[in-house]
């Protein structure tokens, strides 16, 4: 049965402190969302609410027409996969596998069964009658998923299950987590503080900070087109740049950086540029000129770093300090002056945060 998960107006305390605030999300049926920000943001906390290890202060919390918000953790029927596996280790696989299954009063035969399909679903078949200490980070990680798929839950939840896993082996186990997420087609919230782990397995992402949703939406709108400075910045937007528009022309825009250098924007491009905006660029959005005849942001160069396929530059300009990816060759010197030009399509359009 494939369910959605609503979770309203959702609040949160630890003794004095709010750990979230007001916070509201909807998964829709089938949909895997995850909950990406750094530690201290509220997303764990929010998965143990839903879960049922912690109470809300006040919200609701519905899964399909049923409201789980006062419902003890064990009659949420909720598949749970963990960041330290949380397998028991005097059981054999096959037997871990099915624990779940007995819980529920399945026949032994039949809970064998359903366990032998699974780990051979996730690769594991020859592996049912080892210990969990004979095992490796991935082939744990692959036997607490069976078991959470095992019992065939409404909504299954991660919580950073790969962050004990190397970086060949997460990506690895990303791809799996999500092929059998989709041939199951279970709603799934995932847990992380990776980015790139969300943005590859995820439907929607919802970024969090101090208990709250900055942005909820697909990888591609977030990684493209952030909706306020934090989000920018979390995506990669290292470059904030304020401007003020000086000339209105259709569709095209004129707009001054600091320093009075006079930049061309097309609305085309950007949608509705207002009067006051913040410029957001990721390096490779500023390209780097010593050409005196280029119109840009005057700069002089600080740091120079080797990226591979680029020079990073620190520099500085009325602007503030930004960071710019130039060419290879010829690399610039350090202390030189150059232009900071921005690249239109790896740049978007803030407004600007009031305090």
């Amino acid at each position: 049965m494939t369910l959605p998960l609503t979770i309203e107006n959702l609040t949160a305390h630890y003794g004095t402190t709010r750990v979230l605030e007001d916070l509201s999300l909807s998964v829709g049926a089938g949909e895997l969302v995850s909950l990406l920000g750094a530690s201290g943001c509220g997303k764990t906390t929010t998965l143990r609410l839903v879960a049922g290890f912690l109470e809300p202060t006040a919200g609701t919390i519905r899964l399909g027409g049923k409201d789980l918000t006062k419902l003890p953790a064990y009659k949420r029927d909720i598949g749970l996969v963990f960041q330290n596996y949380a397998l028991f280790p005097h059981l054999s696989v096959l037997d871990n596998v099915a624990f779940g299954l007995k819980q529920r009063g399945v026949a032994a035969a039949e809970r064998e069964k359903r366990a032998r399909q699974m780990l051979d679903r996730v690769g594991l078949a020859q592996l049912a009658e080892r210990l969990p200490g004979a095992l490796s980070g991935g082939q744990k990680q692959r036997v607490a998923l069976a078991r959470a798929l095992v019992i065939e839950p409404p909504l299954l939840m991660f919580d950073e299950p790969l962050s004990n896993l190397d970086a060949k082996l997460r990506v690895d186990m990303r791809v799996e987590i999500r092929q059998l997420q989709r041939a199951n087609g279970t709603t799934s919230v995932y847990v992380t503080h990776d980015q790139e782990e969300a943005f590859s397995i995820s439907d929607r992402v919802a970024i969090m900070n101090a208990g709250r949703i900055m942005q909820f939406d697909t990888p591609e709108v977030l990684y493209q087109r952030p909706a306020n400075a934090f989000v920018a910045r979390f995506v990669g937007f290292e470059n904030l740049i304020p401007m003020r528009v000086s000339r209105r022309t259709g569709a095209e825009v004129t707009a001054e950086a600091p320093g009075g250098v006079a930049l061309q924007f097309s609305q085309d491009k950007f949608g509705p540029i207002p009067d006051d905006f913040v410029l957001a660029t990721r390096p490779d959005g500023l390209a780097v000129t010593s050409d005196p005849n280029v119109e840009g942001l005057p700069a002089t160069l600080g740091l120079r770093t080797y990226l591979g396929r680029a020079y990073q530059y620190q520099c500085e300009t009325e602007a503030g300090a930004l960071i710019a990816n130039g060419q290879l060759s010829p690399p610039l010197d350090i202390g030189a002056g150059a232009k900071l030009v921005p690249v239109p399509d790896q740049c978007c359009v803030l407004k600007p945060e009031h305090p």
